[in-house]
């Protein structure tokens, strides 16, 4: 693995607009409610619980309202019937999106879905269209300055996937789900505090995007997508160019 942090681009930028909107605390809540209750309330024993808790703290939400939802999900309140279904398709110029969603209505989400592809110069796959070109990952990037010898020393034990070497020179950590937390750990612990993390679907390959008004389409896309309630998250192959990035600040 190589080249700069393509997802951070727009995961970053999806991140600051989320909680502008005042819906980051709402998903985050059903995904530490749905983590829960799938896999338990034991941090050490639910990588993905722990994932979304160090996610929901990222996001400034307090360790009272993360309880209350984790204690929600592992109660397993009656009349809290949500259910994870995915979404793939394809978006403006063949780009392969995956979005990740949560409801209580399956009818209601895929119509609301396939509006929004339809809407923006896409289209609603099978499923199976684009899963395979993406898989699930812990992603840590490390502050500027640190050395690839001390990220090596200091996350050995906990056996991350790869540790690579971004366009701008800082260091990324890539995880596989079940070995996110360990390796956040030993970081922790080293005394080097990741500036970002998170688990989620990245792609093996990415399509790059060097046209402005592609970008523009395929981000309204994006916005649409994730403006819906039932909504999680939404992963793309997109390559933004830093030059088609600098345009659309």
């Amino acid at each position: 693995m190589a080249g700069h942090s393509k997802w951070a681009n727009i995961k970053h930028r999806k991140a600051a607009q989320d909680a502008k909107r005042g819906k980051i605390f709402s998903k985050l809540i059903r995904e530490l409610t749905v983590a829960s209750r799938q896999g338990g309330g034991e941090v050490a024993d639910n990588p993905r619980l722990r994932a979304a808790i160090d996610k929901a703290l990222s996001n400034n939400m307090t360790k009272d309202t993360i309880q209350r939802a984790i204690e929600r999900g592992a109660g397993n309140n009656d009349g809290d019937e949500m259910e994870e279904t995915v979404y793939e398709g394809y978006g403006p110029e063949g780009v392969a999106v995956m979005v990740e969603c949560m409801t209580d209505n399956r009818n209601r989400t895929v119509s609301e879905v396939r509006h929004a592809f339809n809407k923006n110069g896409g289209n609603l796959g099978t499923s199976g269209s684009v899963a395979f070109m993406f898989h699930k990952q812990g992603r840590l990037t490390l502050p500027e300055g640190t050395s690839e010898e001390a990220a090596m020393e200091a996350t050995l034990a906990a056996e991350p996937e790869d540790i690579v070497t971004q366009d701008d020179g800082t260091l990324e950590i890539v995880t596989s789900v079940e070995g996110f937390g360990a390796v956040k750990d030993a970081l922790v612990e080293a005394g080097i505090e990741p500036s970002a993390s998170d688990v989620g679907s990245y792609p093996d390959n990415y399509s790059p995007i060097d046209d402005v008004d592609t970008a523009r389409k395929v981000l309204k896309l994006f916005d649409m997508l994730e403006d819906l309630d039932d909504v999680q998250n939404v992963y793309s192959n997109a390559d933004f160019s830093d030059a088609v990035m600098a345009e659309l600040e």
